[in-house]
């Protein structure tokens, strides 16, 4: 597969992801899951006018393009204006929400020139095949199939028959559009066919639409009645109510109910916002809950260990956005699905996962991963107030409790609470042999040891496990008249408190810099970092004003606050050139919002929304030089950070 790194644009329906270029070229096409089944090298697409070679609609040099989503809804247009021939081609991506298996691209060709323009379409995909799923290729009337033993991709067009086609070879002639093969199958993974369109005169246009449909391989009758009974539909009609579906969607999940924005600066923040919400199901899966980090950038680990993959920590960032947004549903799925499905037998959560709860590749372990979920189901009870959603989840938290116990008094050297020598020394003897705990990364996934996310992480998870028991005891018959069960919960929530403050005072005493007066971000460095920030908020270790928090911050700003008003991660942080990353400036402005700086905090926040994509996606980084989105495009944790920080600053007005 080609290196194709950046992700401009993104549609899809509950089990289609597809991605493209700012000009419009298909990267990615994922189905039916949004991170592990993905089938395009390349599809191109190319016109031939009149008597010219092939000009690639992605590439050519008299080609200028215009890009933008239909008003409210995941339909992409892309614009594709060729100055030599004055032809204009409106490329439509619209990915059908009742059939979840098709995605139409539509071509309209507008004649701008004064005269006749003779169009034929050229369609150019090559499928990724190895040798144990090697894909081959049947053309049919009106487009292919591609296929290996497992999957069929079909390519085929509503209303026009092919024209021309190649199986074998396109690579080497379809420049010059000379494609022909007497073979109607054959073993090739990339195939070509083309469209004549007919001549267009000057002011008028015409339409193809192009259907790619994902599915199992099976009977081929089948695969050819399927191909009929899409052919069939009134493909406009599905894509209207495509747009329907996402217009509705966007004024369901209004849940700040942000109002019409008033001035440039307001229509911005409005437009990240109805993006996001747009973003988010693009990233779950329905079935599961589970949520990738984003689509995927880089398939080789040319400079990272991949992103769509689930990571718990991330997930729960997003799923409070959700509950922001009335996404209660899709919340309790990732909680009550997912996260029991994907839980170890001991209680931890490893670091990542696919959607469908499988292991996905990891590099290590952080103890955050685990301490994020229990605080995360407590945050979703917080707004739906479901006393039956905590039950249904309080064993799989109270296991992630067990575990996080072990971790803190392991690692942090506690002593038992009760005193009991004969225990503490089975405890120590069994953890030094087979029972130890790896040692955690930190929230990066750079650095082993000891961090002061993590153990604020753990400080909250103890405090959220405790809330839960009184709600529960307060609220569910369950737990009424079982003296049993509260000297068990009176018990665990001493223990609980007791390690809660041992967390506190280790951080005071082993993660505190004197030279400097603040805080460090583990026990082996003393470079500033903005996930010290976690302390605060969201996990209240320390309040905003305390002073040892005050003279953090400003060493922070003296360090890792960049020229342009971007925060970067941490001090000397190389990856992708260092830049400044918009979830490190929105964790700054929740910092100033608890502080009560609301000038400071709108300054952090206006960093972010000025340097937002053209299509309001928020990246992973900002490039320091541009000022635009770099690398990963469309970040879920970046627009949950955001739309976190907008509930602060409307979610009361």
């Amino acid at each position: 597969m080609d290196n194709k790194y950046f992700n401009e644009a993104i549609v899809g329906n509950k089990k289609m992801l597809v991605t493209y270029t700012s000009k419009g070229e298909l990267q990615r096409l994922y189905f039916p899951s949004k991170e592990n089944r993905q089938y395009i090298n390349f599809f191109h697409t190319g016109v031939k006018v009149n008597h010219s070679d092939l000009i690639y609609l992605h590439d050519d040099v008299n080609n200028i393009y215009k890009q933008y989503y239909d008003t409210d809804t995941n339909v992409l247009n892309t614009e594709v204006t060729n100055t030599y021939f004055n032809l204009t081609i409106l490329q439509t991506d619209c990915a059908f929400i009742k059939e979840d298996n098709v995605l139409l691209r539509k071509y309209t060709f507008i004649n701008d020139s004064k005269i006749d323009l003779n169009i034929e379409f050229f369609i150019h995909a090559e499928l990724l095949s190895d040798e144990n799923n090697h894909v081959s290729c049947k053309v049919i009337n009106n487009g292919m199939f591609q296929y290996a033993h497992d999957f069929v991709v079909s390519t085929f067009a509503k209303e026009h028959k092919v024209n021309k086609h190649q199986i074998h070879g396109s690579k080497e002639t379809i420049k010059r559009t000379e494609i022909y093969d007497k073979d109607y199958i054959g073993m090739s993974k990339d195939s070509s066919v083309s469209y004549e369109i007919g001549v267009i005169h000057p002011n008028e246009k015409k339409t193809i639409e192009i259907c790619v449909m994902v599915d199992e391989n099976k009977n081929i009758s089948d695969i050819e009645d399927e191909i009929d009974r899409i052919t069939r539909k009134d493909l406009n009609k599905e894509c209207i109510a495509t747009r329907s579906y996402w217009r509705k969607y966007l004024k369901t999940h209004n849940g700040l109910n942000l109002k019409e924005p008033q001035n440039s600066y307001e229509e911005k923040i409005f437009e990240i916002y109805k993006r996001t919400i747009l973003l988010f199901p693009l990233l779950t899966n329905q079935e599961t809950g589970g949520i990738i980090a984003s689509p995927e950038v880089d398939e080789y680990f040319n400079h990272c260990g991949r992103y769509a993959y689930c990571w718990p920590r991330d997930a729960v960032f997003i799923t409070k956005a959700m509950d922001i947004l009335n996404m209660h549903k899709e919340t309790e799925k990732f909680y009550k699905n997912f996260c029991k499905m994907t839980q170890s037998k001991n209680g931890m959560w490893e670091q990542r996962f696919y959607t469908d709860g499988k292991l996905a590749p990891c590099w290590g372990y952080q103890i955050d991963e685990t301490a994020s979920v229990v605080y995360g189901v407590y945050e979703h009870y917080q707004y739906t107030k479901s006393e039956k959603f905590l039950k249904d989840n309080l064993k799989m938290c109270e296991k992630a409790i067990e575990f996080l116990k072990k971790y803190v008094k392991q690692w942090l050297e506690i002593k038992d609470l009760s005193g009991d020598v004969v225990k503490e020394e089975i405890e120590n003897s069994f953890y030094s042999n087979k029972d130890k705990i790896h040692v955690s990364y930190d929230i990066w996934e750079m650095h082993e040891g000891i961090h002061l996310y993590s153990l604020a992480s753990i400080y909250a998870a103890f405090d959220c496990i405790m809330k839960m028991y009184r709600v529960l005891d307060k609220n569910v018959s369950d737990f009424d008249n079982n003296r049993l069960k509260e000297e068990k919960i009176l018990k665990s929530e001493k223990e609980l408190q007791y390690l809660q403050t041992e967390i506190k005072n280790f951080i005071n005493e082993k993660m505190y810099d004197k030279e400097t007066n603040s805080y460090l971000r583990n026990t082996e460095d003393k470079k500033m970092d903005i996930s010290m920030l976690g302390a605060v908020e969201p996990f209240h270790v320390f309040k905003p004003k305390e002073r040892k928090i005050l003279n953090t911050i400003e060493k922070m700003n003296l360090s890792i606050r960049t020229y342009t008003g971007g925060y970067q991660r941490f001090e000397q942080d190389h990856y992708m050139n260092g830049n400044p990353w918009p979830i490190s400036n929105l964790w700054m402005t929740l910092y100033y919002l608890d502080a009560g700086e609301e000038q400071k905090a709108k300054e952090t926040f206006d960093f972010v929304v000025k340097t937002v994509g053209k299509h309001y996606f928020i990246g992973e980084q900002v490039d320091n030089n541009t000022l635009k989105p770099n690398w990963v495009i469309g970040l879920g944790w970046s627009h949950a950070m955001f739309i976190i920080v907008l509930e602060r600053l409307y979610g009361n007005k």
